[in-house]
């Protein structure tokens, strides 16, 4: 599937894991891509790789540093048709009785207020491409409780709301808003919480990767070239009559652990 060349794309927290497969894929696809991400040096390697594509650092904390992203996404883009709102934090693993609560809004500020800020600074050019797409990125616990993670589960089950309210408010537009569910997803991060949990466990790195297995139907992690491939479907016009949909990629997951 393939999106149209005209496409103007902004990818946020793009030059890593499953934004750098997204960025990756809009760029195969033929789109014209702007990527911003807090890690200067995977923007630097990111650029190495796909020279087309346009970088700007950008914390999504800072409401201020956000907005004049979007202005600069615009300004290098010529418009915005695209926006996917990949970038968010994991926060704490804690429990809510022992939870820091300047962990609790740091997890909120960029997970829930930076995709609100971008979104909103967004919607004018959407408005003005005439086919506008919104990808949000949601998770598997965005549908399941997760124990001692209620920060990172709040924002993900709150972008499910935004997702469907946006969907709601911006559909006479012609904008469609979609949100992606992750689950575990294959790459060095999975791998090291299964390090982690090998370790305090006492057992093999291979116990553990089945133990995380074994509430899915699917015996695989999510390969991140999976979500993107659906996130550019969202966006090309074979997906123009899909919008408020909450559409889990995780295997079939039974719950969040």
């Amino acid at each position: 599937m393939t999106s149209s060349n005209a496409q103007r794309v902004l990818v946020t927290a793009g030059a890593n894991g499953i934004g750098h497969a997204i960025t990756e894929a809009f760029v195969s696809a033929g789109a014209k891509v702007f990527v911003c991400d807090i890690d200067e040096a995977a923007l630097g390697r990111l650029q190495a790789h796909m020279p087309g594509v346009t970088t700007s650092v950008c914390d999504m904390g800072d409401r201020a540093a956000a907005a004049r992203m979007v202005d600069d996404a615009a300004a290098a883009l010529g418009g915005i048709d695209v926006l996917v709102n990949n970038a968010g934090i994991a926060g704490p693993a804690a429990s809510v009785a022992d939870m820091d609560p300047d962990a609790w809004e740091s997890v909120l500020r960029v997970n829930l207020t930076g995709t609100f800020v971008v979104t909103q600074r967004a919607i004018p050019h959407l408005k003005q491409s005439g086919s506008g797409a919104i990808v949000v990125m949601s998770s598997l616990a965005g549908r399941f409780g997760y124990p001692n993670r209620s920060p990172y589960a709040v924002t993900k089950w709150g972008l499910v709301g935004f997702t469907k309210t946006l969907s709601r408010e911006l559909g006479e537009f012609g904008i469609r808003v979609n949100a992606i569910l992750p689950g575990a997803v294959e790459g060095p991060r999975i791998q090291q919480v299964l390090e982690g949990r090998a370790s305090a466990n006492g057992r093999s790195v291979a116990e553990e990767e089945a133990a995380a297995l074994a509430n899915q139907s699917i015996k695989r992690f999510v390969d991140p070239a999976d979500i993107a491939a659906l996130a550019v479907f969202l966006a090309s016009n074979a997906g123009r009559s899909i919008s408020g949909q909450m559409i889990p990629i995780d295997g079939d997951s039974q719950s969040a652990s």
